[in-house]
């Protein structure tokens, strides 16, 4: 495989066999997923339609037979030259070997469709950087089969002859819209296969790498008229993109107009794996928080980490080969969840997602804010996930300015015996070369600590627990517009920090205060280990009427899941900056619970949210995305209690 993530981070030589044991974290799958509560089919099972496959392509492609001999459609070629530049010598080997250069680039697909009247769906996946040669097309077969078995058109792109290239990932995502524009053309032939068969108000884009980058590129360039790096390129495509899904996506290799691109206004699933020896930071969490929502129709986005999953499994030709020929030597495999399994996890939450955004299958809506819903359909291991509707309106993202005292206007933060608060951004957890931007996430957030311990003879004792506080104005309560079927939202990533003890009071009224003060013992060192972070949130009205709830009540609290790509220790402490990504998970809490614990409280007449740590003596979080939304109730349509 062509190395993003970690290339370059080898030494020469050889790899001895001799390895350091694994650092994984106890596995809690058994439990968590016991709390299966959507009551639909299982959206990774085979649906009710027989698949039928095809290939589309030149017909006169000299590397691939399939889109030589055995295409059913031929299409014309297209000139990605503006998307895609190359040397003349560049493209003079390209056309030698290949057949074409950048002039005329084929449009080949291989096509998974059901045997029906239609019209269904059409779903388009790309894959990344490979070995050209080493063909990564066929390797979505597993989806192909499952989502036309489901009523879905799936086609897998080929764009192999873009691999070993560099920045051409704008070409990517624009031969996405070539092959919508060659469909177009499919369905209104009334002698194609696939005429009038393509529900064109119901499309998606998928993509894996460098093609999961590639799909964000595909939703910007389709809304716009010209192409950014030159006016003179027409685009115009004006397909209607419902959904994109990133599998371990890349960022940043293209970027239009010089800079990261923009997102907005599209249902968006990201998926990522703690064990990705490939592309090693979650990139997908950058493109997540750039998507914006500014239509009024139903639309989210989901952010999944999937532990102990690879860059490779999600194609069944890549596999575990994250470093191509040298994985065995330099990946700790056997650390790696089966390939079957990870796989099954791309159909389960591939499909749900398709099935709720392109085919309005809302039962599949609550997966997506809390996985355990869906539990018996996953695989056992762990998730940290993230989610967001288009009807969230943020009261603190920390990404606005340095005041840590202010959240959005009208919001006033305030703390309480917090041993840590600061804003900062978050980092990824690999290093990246100094100067750069590679290895922060781009989303800032604040960290937050405390102990609610006492220094002194007696450890035991127990200050005043710490508290993070929300205060609204009554403008912003007002625009707000709150009710019973609202929800509060936030996200909360762990860490290992745990700050000592508080130093014991010092009483005034003694004369010898400051001598006892300075022979006071040292405090003890904090625990090595942390527990779960649990909390307590709660909220107060107006009229002072108050609710209460645990975090743990909405998600499971965990601690950092500890990863060990590497074979080697000493490769891994020096390409990696902690033994963790930290990866915030999302909890959605209805206001309904709240009326129901408390049925004074009116959400209608918010006035302050607290984070109350008194369920865990210590420990330091980060805390991000905290808002509130008027959410769709079909979310919170099945709840784990």
């Amino acid at each position: 495989m062509m190395r993003h993530g970690l290339a370059g981070v080898f030494v020469a030589g050889i790899v001895t066999a001799c390895s350091q044991p694994l650092m994984l974290a106890k596995d809690d799958s058994p439990v968590v997923l016991n709390g299966q509560a959507i009551q639909a089919p299982n959206p990774g099972s085979p649906g009710p339609f027989q698949v039928r496959t095809l290939f589309y392509g030149s017909g006169s492609d000299q590397r691939r037979a399939e889109y030589r001999d055995s295409v059913k459609i031929k299409t014309t070629t297209v000139d990605g030259s503006a998307f895609v530049k190359m040397e003349p010598a560049q493209a003079k080997a390209r056309k030698k070997r290949w057949g074409f250069d950048n002039k005329a680039f084929p449009v080949n697909g291989r096509v998974w469709y059901p045997d029906g009247e239609g019209p269904f769906p059409l779903v388009l996946v790309v894959h990344g950087n490979h070995d050209p040669y080493d063909y990564s097309d066929p390797g979505y077969k597993y989806l192909g089969e499952l989502l036309a078995s489901r009523g879905f058109i799936l086609v897998s792109v080929d764009e192999n002859f873009l691999n070993g290239l560099g920045n051409e990932n704008d070409g990517r995502g624009w031969m996405l819209l070539e092959h919508f524009r060659a469909w177009k053309a499919f369905t209104d032939s009334a002698s194609n296969p696939f005429h009038k068969k393509v529900d064109w108000q119901n499309l998606a884009v998928m993509g894996h790498s460098r093609g999961g980058e590639a799909v964000g590129h595909a939703v910007t360039f389709n809304r716009l008229e010209r192409y950014p790096d030159d006016a003179n390129v027409k685009l115009g495509y004006n397909f209607n993109i419902r959904a994109a899904v990133a599998i371990a996506p890349v960022d940043g290799q293209y970027r239009p107009a010089g800079r990261l691109h923009p997102f907005t206004d599209v249902n968006y699933l990201v998926i990522h794996g703690s064990h990705d020896g490939d592309v090693s930071n979650f990139h997908g969490l950058r493109l997540y928080e750039r998507l914006r929502f500014a239509d009024t129709a139903r639309a989210f986005k989901s952010a999944v980490y999937v532990y102990r999953a690879n860059h490779g499994q999600w194609n069944s030709v890549w596999r575990n080969q994250d470093n191509g020929k040298t994985s065995a030597r330099r990946l700790a495999l056997a650390g790696l969840m089966p390939e079957e399994d990870q796989r099954q996890f791309g159909r389960v939450m591939i499909g749900a997602f398709l099935e709720a955004t392109l085919k309005g299958r809302s039962e599949y809506l609550p997966l997506f804010v809390d996985h355990r819903t869906g539990g018996q359909w996953l695989p056992r291991t762990m998730y940290l996930t993230r989610f967001q509707d288009n009807r969230f309106t943020a009261l603190a993202t920390f990404d606005d300015d340095v005041d840590v005292r202010t959240g959005v206007p009208g919001v006033v933060i305030n703390g309480d015996s917090l041993s840590v608060w600061n804003e900062n951004v978050i980092p990824f957890r690999s290093a990246a070369p100094p100067n750069s931007q590679g290895d922060l996430q781009n989303n800032s957030a604040v960290w937050l600590g405390w102990t609610n311990k006492v220094a002194g003879d007696d450890t035991t004792r127990r200050g005043v627990p710490a508290r993070f506080t929300l205060t609204l104005s009554d403008s912003l309560r007002g625009a707000l517009r709150l009710s019973e079927t609202s929800a509060f939202e936030f996200s909360v990533a762990p860490t290992r920090e745990i700050p000592g003890p508080r130093k014991a009071p010092v009483d005034s009224t003694k004369k010898d205060s400051a001598t006892a003060k300075a022979k006071a013992k040292k405090p003890p060192s904090p625990p090595k280990d942390t527990l779960p972070p649990d909390f307590t949130i709660e909220v107060e009205d107006t009229e002072g009427n108050t609710a209460r709830v645990a975090l743990s009540a909405y998600g499971v609290p965990r601690r950092p899941l500890e990863t060990r790509i590497l074979r080697r220790g000493r490769f891994e402490k020096s390409s990696f900056r902690t033994t963790f990504e930290v990866v915030p998970q999302t909890y959605v809490v209805p206001m309904a619970d709240l009326v129901r614990i408390s049925s004074r409280f009116a959400p209608s007449r918010l006035r302050t949210i607290r984070f109350v740590f008194d369920r865990v003596d210590g420990g330091t979080v980060i805390l991000d995305g905290i808002g509130v939304s008027n959410i769709d109730p079909a979310f919170l349509g099945a709840r784990v209690r």
